[in-house]
């Protein structure tokens, strides 16, 4: 690849793309409430997506907190584990543990935002760097299928497909996260009611703040609908 195709490369990826029709935004938009609120096993399919923003939310505060990560794990049943080493208490700690729950949401608003100023190219290409950079700390065989099966849907869509096919992908992606970083939180808390999740981040942040498991539940939840009325907004406005 000459300078050239390089240059038309990069234009290809900051440049702007057309405004899509405005079914396809609520097209996008009633795909993936079906993948988050339809039939139990579409959604468990789905949730894999979420977990990887979880889970990359945990590393990355990790990382920008000064933390040593050691690695991440994602299992087959939806859930995943981020190890990093450091202080096991303070800021950076209750940081880290807060990220997992809010990372799908803000991930999804972030997109948002990029789709709403027209950069369709950008958010696809954002997306895989991001999961080429997280495969890095993968440590099991089916967390590393799942990022790979992730970057190479964005990657095949991104470089493809016609322009409204990658404009229905991204919206549906984008309305994903900021619909499906609702319903973890919710399945959480009835976790926590049954007694299920005494390990979960919630916990863990009530012990490092001495605040109630509910509080930061309610944290989790106030984040998540708040990025997604946001959210919302930027792309039906657009």
């Amino acid at each position: 690849m000459d300078a050239a195709d390089l240059g038309e490369l990069w234009d290809r990826v900051t440049g702007t793309q057309p405004e899509p029709e405005r079914w396809l935004v609520l097209l996008a938009a009633g795909v993936a409430l079906v993948a988050v609120a339809g039939p139990y096993g579409i959604w468990r399919l789905a949730r894999n997506t979420i977990t990887i923003a979880h889970e990359g939310g945990h590393g990355l505060v990790a990382l920008l907190t000064g933390r040593s990560l050691q690695g991440i794990r994602l299992h087959s049943d939806t859930s995943g584990l981020t190890v990093s080493r450091g202080k096991p208490t303070g800021f950076g700690m209750v940081l880290t543990a807060a990220a997992g729950y809010t990372a799908p949401s803000l991930l999804g608003l972030g997109g948002a935002a990029l789709l709403a100023a027209g950069r369709i190219t950008a958010l696809l290409w954002g997306a895989i760097a991001l999961l080429l950079a997280m495969l890095v700390m993968i440590r099991n065989a089916y967390g590393v299928l799942s990022v790979l099966v992730t970057g190479a849907a964005f990657f095949l869509v991104s470089w493809l497909t016609e322009p409204d096919v990658q404009a229905a992908f991204a919206y549906v992606v984008v309305w994903f996260l900021l619909l499906g970083g609702v319903r973890p939180v919710i399945e959480l808390q009835r976790k926590r009611r049954g007694g299920a999740a005494r390990d979960s981040d919630a916990d863990q942040l009530a012990r490092l703040t001495r605040l109630p498991g509910l509080l930061w539940v309610l944290f989790f939840l106030v984040v998540s609908l708040t990025c997604l009325a946001i959210g919302a907004g930027w792309l039906v406005e657009r």
